[in-house]
Parts: C-alpha cells; structure tokens; sequence
C-alpha cells in the first residue's frame, strides 16, 4: 500500500533553515502529484508547496521565495527546502501524493483529504 514517511523536522531560530524529506513507497511514483501541507496548532491544514511528475510546482504565497520544492524520481523522495524560516512556519508539516496539477493540489487536497494519501507528519519550530 501506499506509504509516505517525512523525516528532517526539528527546532530552528527564525532567520535558519531546514529540509525535509518524504519516502514514498507502495505505488509508482511518478502516478501521482507530490505536495507539503502544515497544521499549525488550532488552524486548519493548508498547502505549502506542490509539484507534478513534469516538474511544475506551485506555492502558497506566504512562502514564496523561501521554499523550494523538489523530487528525485529515482529514488522516490519529495523534499522541501525551507530557508529565512519565520516563528509563524511552525507547525506540523505533511507530506501527501495526490490528483495534480499541482496547484489544484495545493488549494483543494486539504478540502477532499480521501482523494489522497498522507504521511504521519514532521514537527517544525521556528522560535524568535
């Protein structure tokens, strides 16, 4: 079955950087579009950052500039690099494989979560 698990979270002063890394498994890899969601503590899940098999990405705007998405096909692993990290980044982030394109992705994954599948997430903290 399909298996996603993200690793890299930590805590981190704001101004600093992190990357984080999702191991996809169970499925083909390239079958699906590849997203970052985060949950910071009593807001809703949103989307971050989404890319199709083509390479296309999209972003939220509140971090544009500052995170990059990527993917190595060969080894079927989505990452995030996360720089000029802000207090209010914290939160706990979520990788999913999902319908593209990537920016349906983006905005509506979180409203139709079952269309999807989900990692466990990797807590990130940003302090002042």
């Amino acid at each position: 079955q399909v298996q996603l698990v993200e690793s890299g979270g930590g805590s981190v002063q704001s101004g600093g950087s992190l990357r984080l890394s999702c191991a996809a498994s169970g499925y083909t890899y390239s079958s699906y579009c590849m997203g970052w969601f985060r949950q910071a503590p009593g807001k809703e899940r949103e989307g971050v950052a989404a890319i199709d098999s083509d390479g296309s990405t999209s972003y939220a705007d509140s971090v544009k500039g500052r995170f990059t998405i990527s993917q190595d096909n060969a080894k079927n692993t989505l990452y995030l690099q996360m720089n000029s990290l802000k207090p209010e980044d914290t939160a706990m982030y979520y990788c999913a494989a999902g319908p593209g394109p990537s920016g349906w992705l983006l905005l509506h994954l979180t409203r139709h979560p079952d269309f999807g599948y989900w990692g466990q997430g990797t807590q990130v903290t940003v302090s002042s």
